[in-house]
């Protein structure tokens, strides 16, 4: 007779439990150093069904990915829920802002969010950044001005770093995002090397999001315009790459408390 061997199930994977439970309602990161859904194995077994890939591994990968992405500590915090809309034009922009996060890679331009200081382009630009890393995308952000200066420090023969190591993760990185283009008075080196990082992100069909400033229509007389500071041909290739989007309003700046002036006695 033919023994009654017990029968083995075979190990399956089942679907991602995002809608079931998350990370943060178990434990926090402070708290413990194993996970206790996976035990540090990165694979979470559900009774009666199989293994899937721990939620803990998705949240180690974001914050790697977040860290990675060199957001400034300014706007650390930013994000869509805390963008504040106070106009119609800043609505328009939160919307977009979100289209890119959520949909790509299924979206055929970036953006440059234009306008004056303090409407919200650059918290936008990182919003889009921090939707895009919860979801396992690379990105990168750069202050132009920053940028180059550290191109220009990478020529000094005391430091490690070359324009190579300095450029290669901005032609290479998934989504770039370009802050203040234009702020800085530019020079022919400047223009050449941003022209570099255009055409080539251009050419990769690359997702890229700029901030700027500057507009393409004088509101007073004299005013420069994008193209005075970038050339009319990058100005050209981003009109292309990245859907213009323009931010009125005030400066949000102007609502922060203010010291009130000493009296004489």
């Amino acid at each position: 007779m033919p023994e009654n061997k017990p029968k083995i199930h075979p190990f399956q994977i089942v679907p991602d439990p995002s809608e079931e439970h998350t990370f943060d309602e178990y434990y926090s990161p402070e708290e413990l150093d194993v996970c206790p859904l996976c035990f540090g194995a990165g694979m979470e077994v559900v009774p009666g069904k199989g293994a899937r890939p721990c939620v803990c591994r998705k949240q180690k990968t974001h914050s790697s990915l977040l860290d990675k992405a060199r957001i400034p500590r300014r706007y650390s915090e930013c994000h869509f829920n805390n963008f504040k809309v106070f106009n119609p034009s800043q609505d328009r922009a939160s919307r977009y802002a979100s289209h890119l996060a959520m949909n790509y890679p299924a979206v055929e331009r970036g953006a440059i969010f234009m306008g004056s200081v303090g409407v919200g382009k650059t918290h936008l630009a990182v919003s889009v950044i921090k939707g895009l890393t919860e979801r396992g995308f690379p990105c990168l952000f750069y202050e132009l001005g920053a940028l180059i200066k550290e191109i220009q420090s990478s020529y000094n023969p005391n430091t490690k770093s070359s324009e190579f190591a300095v450029l290669s993760p901005i032609l290479e990185t998934e989504v770039l995002v370009l802050d203040e283009i234009g702020a800085t008075k530019p020079t022919d080196w400047m223009r050449d090397t941003l022209a570099h990082i255009i055409n080539t992100r251009y050419n990769d069909k690359k997702l890229t999001i700029f901030t700027t400033n500057y507009l393409d229509e004088r509101r007073v007389e004299r005013e420069e315009l994008l193209e005075d500071r970038i050339g009319v041909r990058l100005r050209s290739r981003i009109r292309e790459m990245s859907k213009t989007i323009i931010i009125n309003g005030q400066d949000y700046r102007l609502t922060f408390d203010r010291i009130a002036p000493i009296k004489n006695s």
